[in-house]
């Protein structure tokens, strides 16, 4: 068990006739998320940027979960055209999705931007899955009671989201772009529940803990060099996708909305991630930004 507190979820629910997408299931916490949410007799949608490695993947679990009903889907959050047409083939061909979880992510990479000119983790963060949830919402809402899971991050508790400079254009810090994009889910979770009211739709944030996983590849060395040498103090993939699977299945959850998790139970947020202004105004320039595809 890592050292960086733990957690289990305890729900005994099954998922029998109930869909879920995932998005970055391939690997880490999305794959574990997937077997879970298979082995509870779920549909489970793997939304992944790289086909191939996703394929390999979901042959992978249909040896771990024989008979489990897996779909495969190309969805590149640092595209907004790819965000859209996964959106459309998911519309056009998914009659309900009770489970959308927001999983993929990066973490801490070298500047740069997307093919749309903004950057990367602000968009693949935050903005790519803005984008895919407003679009899927439809079809979540006709599912209810459905659930829609944001996987944040303690470090939004070192993130300020700077509207006048979202792009980081002036200057790039990796690490505070990081959690600024993790504040936005946080932020975007807390909107969400507004605009979800009497929907029969619920959101959460999660925190999944200090995780073993690929994400920690562009972190400064000194960082990167002690997720790989010292992997045996963090969780596992499986311990960090317990809170995930916390917010799907706890059937006490039902009726709360908004809240943000860690270690399966309400974490504490940052000041910053409680300011319904800043909620409200990161969701309008979101819009904005995206009104091309919405």
């Amino acid at each position: 068990m890592g050292l960086f507190g733990s957690g289990k979820c305890t729900s005994k629910d099954t998922l029998e006739g109930k869909t879920a997408l995932i998005t970055g299931a391939n690997t880490g916490i999305g794959y574990e998320t997937a077997k879970d949410f298979l082995k509870r007799g779920a549909r489970v949608i793997m939304a992944c940027r790289n086909i191939q490695l996703a394929e390999s993947a979901a042959d992978e679990l249909r040896k771990e979960v024989p008979g489990g009903d897996i779909r495969v889907v190309q969805l590149n959050l640092a595209s907004l055209k790819s965000v859209k047409e996964c959106a459309d083939v998911l519309l056009q061909t998914e009659q309900k999705i009770h489970l959308l979880v927001n999983n993929a992510g990066v973490m801490a990479c070298p500047y740069s931007k997307t093919e749309d000119g903004l950057e990367m983790q602000f968009q693949t963060n935050h903005l790519g899955h803005f984008l895919l949830t407003n679009l899927l919402l439809p079809t979540v809402k006709n599912s209810a009671p459905s659930r829609i899971i944001n996987l944040s991050s303690a470090a939004h508790l070192g993130g300020k989201v700077n509207f006048e400079d979202l792009q980081s254009t002036r200057s790039y810090n990796s690490v505070l772009a990081y959690n600024q994009s993790k504040l936005c889910n946080v932020l975007f979770t807390l909107e969400l529940q507004e605009r979800l009211k009497d929907t029969g739709v619920v959101s959460y944030a999660v925190h999944p803990g200090v995780v073993a996983t690929e994400l920690g590849r562009h972190l400064p060395c000194g960082c990167s060099w002690a997720f790989q040498r010292f992997g045996w103090v963090l969780k596992t993939p499986l311990q960090g996708a317990q809170t995930t699977l916390h917010c799907a299945l706890d059937e006490k959850l039902a009726t709360q909305n908004g809240l943000y998790f860690s270690d399966c139970s309400p974490g504490r947020t940052s000041e910053r991630a409680r300011n319904k202004e800043d909620a409200k105004k990161l969701w309008e320039v979101s819009e904005e930004l995206l009104k091309d595809y919405l």
